[in-house]
């Protein structure tokens, strides 16, 4: 196993594993060059492989009832946790009042903190205080940089040589990120040098290289940010190809995430990530999510470039329902669909190899 950037970490997702109110544990949970995940806390699924309850497949990763079984599990089996990383992300990306109990007690056992919520614990006069008695770190991962460290938007985006494929969604939570690693995983596989353009604070707990965190930034400097950002990865790498994380979706009325990314990023194809079976928007009832045409015609209006694939989230589907969605949406929208959990990343890159083939030949 690599060492883990950062240490050991209990992932924290009291009564949210297993919904979209989890996706922060999941990702860490399928994957992170940060940290060692030792467990998942959560008491609805104490007992269980956290693999098991997410993908159907044992991870190695135990779920405990609390934060002290989750404590003792690790040094039975000989570990020392060094994290405590929480793994919610409520709507709005706010603290719940019945998670503090559990954070003080972890920063009194001597516990790093790392989050990604709004709500920047560091900044809570009673955790800064048991932090700094203890000798641990608060780290709020969501913290807007310093003014004076952010970028404007410059255009050189235009001298960037990757081949970008931005994998935007229908909805939140619906699985662009996780798919985006899959995509990442598969080009790698096939011979092309990939990285991810990380844009949530999930992929930055993941170890992703290069990114932003971009429902955190001031809007003035989101699109210099995401340029910046994939400059980067460009000259520090130069990789063949950059897949571009998407956030919200277009059409979310409350998180209308990816606009900036097609505009500063300049996708030359975009992968959509789409779940069938929701009726509304996640986490507003009554929020009917707007037909997959509609999203397919307003993506490629504001792209200028055209949605190649549709990536299928399952949920709520088996089987036979996966195989049923992925062949209607092909007859009925004229797009391939694949669902990337069940079959990797792999068929994403054959569905896309005549593009990149292209772009080889283009680049010499």
């Amino acid at each position: 196993m690599t060492a883990p950037m950062d240490g050991n970490a209990i992932v924290y997702c009291e009564g949210a594993f297993g919904t979209t109110n989890g996706k922060t544990a999941h990702g860490l949970v399928r994957r992170t060059a940060r940290y060692r995940v030792l467990s998942v806390v959560d008491s609805r699924h104490a007992g269980e492989d956290a693999g098991r309850v997410l993908d159907g497949r044992d991870a190695g990763i135990p779920v405990h009832h609390n934060l002290l079984a989750a404590l003792g599990g690790a040094r039975q089996a000989g570990v020392e946790a060094t994290h405590l990383v929480v793994g919610l992300a409520p709507d709005g990306g706010r603290l719940p009042d019945s998670v503090r109990g559990d954070i003080a007690l972890a920063l009194r056992l001597g516990l790093h903190v790392d989050s990604g919520l709004h709500d920047f614990l560091g900044d809570d006069p009673e955790f800064a205080a048991i932090a700094a008695a203890s000798g641990v770190r608060i780290r709020d991962i969501r913290k807007t940089p310093d003014r004076k460290d952010l970028h404007a938007f410059t255009g050189c985006i235009e001298e960037v040589g990757s081949y970008r494929i931005a994998l935007l969604g229908t909805d939140s939570a619906v699985g662009k990120r996780t798919t985006a690693w899959l995509l990442v995983d598969a080009l790698r596989a096939a011979g092309y040098t990939a990285e991810l353009i990380g844009t949530g604070q999930t992929a930055w707990l993941q170890g992703a290289p290069y990114g932003i965190i971009l429902d955190s930034l001031i809007n003035d400097f989101v699109a210099g940010e995401i340029e910046h950002a994939i400059w980067r990865a460009w000259t520090e790498a130069r990789p063949e190809v950059l897949v571009l994380e998407g956030q919200g979706s277009l059409l979310n009325p409350a998180y209308p995430g990816g606009h900036e990314l097609l505009a500063a990023g300049r996708p030359d194809v975009v992968l959509m990530q789409h779940a069938p079976d929701r009726v509304d928007y996640d986490g507003f009832p009554g929020h009917a999510m707007h037909p997959l045409d509609v999203q397919i015609r307003a993506v490629e209006l504001l792209s200028g470039c055209d949605v190649a694939v549709i990536a299928l989230n399952h949920e709520g589907l088996d089987a036979a329902g996966i195989a049923q969605a992925e062949k209607e949406i092909f007859e009925w929208y004229g797009v391939p669909c694949v669902d990337a959990l069940v079959h990797g990343g792999a068929p994403l890159v054959e569905l896309l190899r005549g593009r990149l083939e292209e772009y080889r030949e283009e680049q010499g």
